[in-house]
């Protein structure tokens, strides 16, 4: 079983969504990179998630919603995030609009995630970002501890990652 196959089994795709995605990131010239769990794929161990995050160039988010839905996807508007989702999938897309990401999108590279070819944050950037998530106190406590082992991940694969740990999440893992 390829990645390809395993991740839209495991999001029970009809079709590819993220190719979909990709495709309409492609044709509306976006420039985006991927932040999520599926960044920390990249960096670490693959492990399961239903959720594909990225940040996409300011100047684009418009544009990429309206694609999305000419495609005929869900499109949902949020303070911090644009989501995406389609019928077909149960994949959640989440555009992260917080303009703390856009400076990851030039430090970004081409990784390989389950198959797909994809502009990754960098592996300091993934870590920035997954601790910003957890630090957010408004985020739900399940997902916060899913930012954390995230970030347990990070730093077990790259122990070099140690030094750039806020002190408060360090003291947390020291424990």
């Amino acid at each position: 079983m390829t990645g390809k196959e395993f991740l839209n089994g495991v999001t029970h795709s009809r079709r590819d969504i993220v190719e979909v995605l990709l495709g309409l990131l492609d044709k509306t010239e976006s420039e985006y990179c991927v932040i999520g769990g599926l960044a920390v794929n990249a960096y670490a161990e693959p492990v399961v998630s239903l959720d594909l995050d990225l940040v996409v160039v300011s100047d684009r988010v418009e544009a990429l919603r309206a694609a999305a839905r000419a495609e005929g996807m869900n499109v949902q508007t949020f303070e911090h995030s644009v989501n995406l989702s389609a019928a077909d999938s149960d994949l959640r897309i989440q555009i992260q609009t917080d303009p703390r990401y856009q400076e990851f999108l030039p430090r970004a590279r081409r990784k390989t995630v389950l198959g797909h070819d994809m502009s990754v944050a960098s592996l300091s950037d993934v870590l920035r970002g997954k601790s910003w998530a957890y630090s957010d106190d408004a985020r739900r406590k399940s997902k916060r501890q899913k930012d954390l082992a995230d970030i347990l991940r990070l730093v077990e694969t790259h122990p070099e990652l140690t030094e750039q740990l806020p002190p408060r999440i360090a003291a947390i893992l020291d424990e």
